[in-house]
């Protein structure tokens, strides 16, 4: 995870400084460069606006220098840029230039009158990207990740690369990592099933039985007081149940820890 993008102001309750922090101090730790984006729209064709166009990207990179400014950085490689056009549409073609390990995000507040844990554009990021993505709670701070709770239904892994983010945070922290199976009523016979790489890094391990992954996750997360959560972006994984809407409700899942959302598996 070398290369690791935070996006700026994807909605109006993001607390981009702490996210900022964060992804500094995980950056340090993991020996990364960070690219600070926040995406600006040109104007429509005219022979005067050149020069706007020019202002719009200016403002950009200030509001990202002036965000830097306020934190500590402690060394780490800062890139900033502004991106233009649609952040959704931007990422592939700055992946292809920059080689995207990690893309940092924050969670929506916590105010009681917001009901969302991830906003349209963070939900659809999470939803239709393929780089793996770490969701950061309103206003988490730093801390060394330990412990790592992995909730799965299948054990079946047929990307590589996959698990190369988390084996990379299970080496840097030298943490331990429990994996939780949830078996549902539509969990297939090969599902019990595990791809060697995956059983290599596997501390312990816990099955149970509920109706949806979801579900699994929300009754033995305070059970193993986890420093990150760890689930697979599958067609029938954690996020099956929000396939046609992009945004994430607290009622249906909230976090006060870290949720990494690792490339889909199938």
């Amino acid at each position: 995870m070398k290369n690791i993008l935070v996006p700026l102001e994807l909605s109006e309750n993001s607390v981009d400084t702490m996210r900022l922090q964060y992804s500094i101090d995980f950056a340090k730790e993991i020996g990364g460069i960070i690219y600070v984006v926040k995406p600006f729209n040109e104007l429509g064709r005219s022979g005067s606006l050149p020069s706007a166009n020019q202002s719009l990207k200016d403002i950009s990179i200030n509001t990202i220098k002036e965000k830097l400014n306020s934190i500590d950085t402690k060394g780490v490689k800062i890139i900033a840029l502004p991106l233009k056009g649609d952040l959704l549409e931007s990422i592939p073609e700055f992946n292809l230039k920059h080689s995207i390990d990690l893309i940092i995000l924050g969670a929506e507040n916590s105010d009681i009158k917001n009901p969302y844990f991830l906003g349209e554009i963070s939900g659809c990021l999470v939803k239709k990207t393929m780089i793996p993505i770490l969701v950061i709670p309103e206003n988490y701070s730093f801390k060394s990740i330990n412990k790592v709770l992995m909730a799965v239904k299948s054990g079946v892994i047929k990307k590589k690369k996959t698990l190369g983010p988390i084996k990379e945070i299970l080496d840097t922290f030298n943490a331990e990592m429990k994996l939780l199976q949830v078996k549902t009523p539509d969990s297939l016979p090969e599902d019990v099933e595990f791809h060697k790489e995956l059983a290599e890094i596997i501390t312990s391990y816990k099955s149970s039985e509920n109706g949806t992954l979801f579900q699994g996750v929300l009754e033995h997360l305070n059970e193993n007081y986890p420093d990150l959560l760890c689930v697979f972006r599958r067609k029938r994984g954690f996020f099956a149940k929000l396939w046609e809407e992009n945004t994430v409700l607290k009622k249906d899942f909230d976090s006060r820890i870290p949720l990494l959302v690792l490339r889909g598996a199938d």
